[in-house]
């Protein structure tokens, strides 16, 4: 097991799915963030049944920032209710999580910026 993850969000558009992954790269809270800007999401909302094409974002990031990645989203998302699931990375390459470890910021310098 490691200490990253990858954490899923959407987001109304490829637009807006740029300008959040931007955002999370230029804050160091994320190593890469992929965007799939196609996708259609079915889902129950304020009592209705409801679908839309939406982006989808897998943010690769560590165990110890999803919680500066979920305030960071929060912050810049246009939903009222981002969605945010962060799914462990079990194992992967050695160089690949090193090169992660090394473009994201420590836990310790994003919590001395937020507090």
């Amino acid at each position: 097991m490691t200490d990253k993850v990858i954490v899923y969000t959407t987001c109304a558009d490829a637009v807006e799915a740029e300008k959040l992954a931007r955002h999370l790269i230029d804050l160091r809270l994320a190593a890469c963030v992929n965007v799939i800007p196609a996708a259609v999401s079915y889902y129950r909302w304020k009592g209705k049944v409801e679908n839309s094409g939406e982006a989808v974002l897998m943010i690769k990031t560590a165990r110890a920032l999803v919680d500066a990645v979920r305030t960071a989203l929060e912050k810049a998302h246009s939903y009222e209710l981002p969605e945010l699931v962060a799914v462990p990375i079990v194992d992967g390459s050695p160089n690949y999580l090193a090169w992660m470890e090394n473009e994201m910021a420590r836990p310790e310098d994003t919590a001395k910026e937020n507090g």
